[in-house]
């Protein structure tokens, strides 16, 4: 099959190849999709760049869709044919999405709707999982104010979707123009230029000086120093699934204290099986319904695969990025 991986860490155009590799097999409780998509998402290009390796060939990304072609022992003979979408593909494991086929746990291969096209499908595994479990952990957010940072980004994008749909009022945040207008298109009713505007100043405005009732954050380094300027309202709740300054941060300790504050955190790689079964049923419900708008920014062929990463890299498309196997 034709494949691309790397074999050290570095930037796309120095390490990533692409060539041959043998066909898989699926094992006992594997089947073996034909892929039509592959996700990048962010943490490909960051496990790319700096992750140990784990073998001596990776084959990136864990997002993807496309057709059951064969089954190992244990699964239902039913189930060849079958367009999927895929889950955690490249999680902990070398071989990931950006080949023609790829053989995973039949659980991480998920039915997709008719009506799901996939690329779309391409963009559930990561951004519309996680977006899916923020909200969840925020709890029931009818009539709520709710703070979206990054809401014009692929995972904020679907959270702002989701919060509306269950009646809630949404400030996002973002910086480009564009994003800016992604966010409004998702549904916010507020869109707060983080680069130029004062965050702080402009959610005590809209919020009559009470703050939002829930954040949902996707860069805990820069909301943590929020919090004392009253963003969150007294017994609110911040959900956090990510950080551009991935390791200490400063909190201050009395604003969480004597605002009763609650910090939750997630990673969409390492969900309680509970969890991921909710989410996933969650979804399929709202892609059999038809309620999610799904964006694919730029498509490449996986002789690209360079430039795919180096345009997820750039951070300017406003989007998904597809590889088209």
């Amino acid at each position: 099959m034709k494949a691309a991986w790397y074999r050290s860490n570095g930037l796309a155009r120095d390490v990533l190849e692409v060539g041959e590799l043998p066909t898989p097999q699926p094992g006992p409780g594997e089947v073996r999709v034909k892929l039509h998509t592959s996700g990048v998402n962010p943490s490909d290009v960051k496990s790319r760049l700096k992750r140990p390796l784990i073998a001596e060939r990776i084959v990136p990304h864990s997002d993807g869709a496309g057709v059951i072609d064969a089954v190992g022992d244990g699964v239902p003979a039913s189930r060849v044919g079958e367009r999927v979408w895929l889950w955690n593909a490249q999680w902990q494991r070398p071989m990931g999405t950006a080949c023609e086929y790829v053989a995973l746990p039949a659980q991480q291969a998920v039915a997709l709707p008719d009506s799901v096209d996939f690329d779309a499908a391409a963009c559930f595994g990561i951004p519309a999982l996680t977006a899916l479990q923020a909200v969840h952990l925020a709890g029931p957010l009818q009539g709520k104010t709710v703070l979206v940072t990054g809401a014009g980004n692929a995972v904020g994008h679907y959270v702002t979707q989701l919060a509306v749909l269950q009646g809630a009022t949404v400030i996002g945040t973002a910086g480009a123009a564009a994003r800016q207008q992604h966010a409004r298109d998702a549904g916010a009713a507020h869109v707060i230029d983080y680069r130029r505007e004062p965050v702080a100043a402009i959610v005590a405005e809209l919020t009559e000086g009470r703050g939002a009732d829930v954040v949902i954050d996707m860069d805990f380094s820069s909301t943590a120093a929020l919090l004392p300027q009253k963003i969150l309202k007294p017994h609110g709740q911040l959900v956090c699934y990510g950080s551009n300054q991935p390791g200490e941060v400063a909190v201050d300790f009395r604003t969480l204290l004597f605002s009763s504050i609650q910090l939750t955190f997630l990673v969409v790689y390492e969900l309680l099986p509970q969890d991921r079964t909710s989410a996933i049923q969650a979804l399929t419900g709202l892609l059999q319904a038809g309620q999610l708008r799904h964006t694919v920014a730029q498509t490449f062929s996986l002789d690209d695969i360079a430039a795919a990463h180096e345009a997820v890299e750039a951070g300017r498309v406003v989007g998904n990025v597809v590889i088209r196997l």
